[in-house]
């Protein structure tokens, strides 16, 4: 349900280059068309099972203790791409960070330093490009400057394919570069049943996840089975030391 969606290539033509804007939610309205977008890419695109309440909007209770992370189109003012990010002090007020739901996460928690999830990110299908996420990890690395935040966690998804053959091949390929060290393996709370993979077909990674890979991420142990979406969850791990000096700099050049 904390699912990270694929952000497959756009075939459309990018945004304009300076039509991008970064900003937290500051309002019921703006975290309404965060909620409009998440149910539009998530219900509408990817057939995903939703538990919501209120017609034609993705929300949960975390959204409340949740900073919204919002990118617009200034010549539209449209939002077009969203992710949320729950500090320790939120999960606390919250009942716990959402990838709790999913793994048993201790042996990550453990570490010394200050963690937020990153979560619910999705992107407009027209703007699913470089540039947005390049825009989108600015603002992360301006929250996690400004924050002291020593650590990211979250949930990165994987399509499942036939009989989450796909899901299992990515995943495997994987583990032999991105795995953590034995001590820091969480557990899925619904593991993806391991099956025997004859055919190793040539997977893209998907974009999202390959997003979090070039920042330093690990995967932190095997995947949970996601129903409602129909994917594979990896729990991620970004010691924020090691997020590209690109992010920083775009970042302090836009405060600048």
């Amino acid at each position: 349900m904390n699912v990270q969606p694929q952000l497959h290539e756009s075939r459309g033509q990018p945004p304009l280059k300076g039509t991008l804007r970064v900003a937290f939610a500051r309002s019921a309205t703006e975290l309404r068309a965060a909620q409009r977008l998440r149910h539009e890419i998530f219900a509408g695109e990817m057939g995903a099972r939703l538990h919501n309440r209120i017609p034609g909007l993705d929300h949960d209770h975390l959204d409340a203790y949740c900073q919204h992370l919002l990118i617009w189109d200034t010549l539209t003012a449209e939002v077009i791409g969203c992710t949320r990010i729950l500090t320790e002090e939120g999960a606390r007020q919250a009942g716990g960070f959402y990838s709790q739901s999913e793994f048993e996460i201790d042996p990550v928690l453990a570490l010394p330093g200050r963690f937020a999830e990153i979560g619910r990110t999705c992107v407009h299908r027209d703007y699913r490009n470089g540039a947005t996420i390049t825009a989108l990890w600015s603002g992360i690395a301006g929250f996690v400057a400004e924050q002291r935040i020593d650590f990211l966690i979250g949930c990165a998804s994987i399509p499942l394919g036939e009989d989450g053959a796909m899901a299992q091949v990515i995943f495997s390929e994987l583990a032999q570069r991105y795995l953590t060290p034995e001590e820091r393996r969480v557990r899925p709370r619904i593991p993806l049943p391991r099956r025997d993979v004859v055919a190793r077909g040539d997977y893209p990674l998907p974009p999202l996840l390959k997003a979090y890979l070039r920042v330093g991420a690990q995967i932190c142990g095997e995947p949970f089975l996601d129903e409602d979406f129909q994917v594979a969850d990896v729990f991620i791990l970004v010691s924020t030391r090691q997020l590209t000096r690109r992010y920083a700099r775009h970042f302090l050049e836009r405060r600048a």
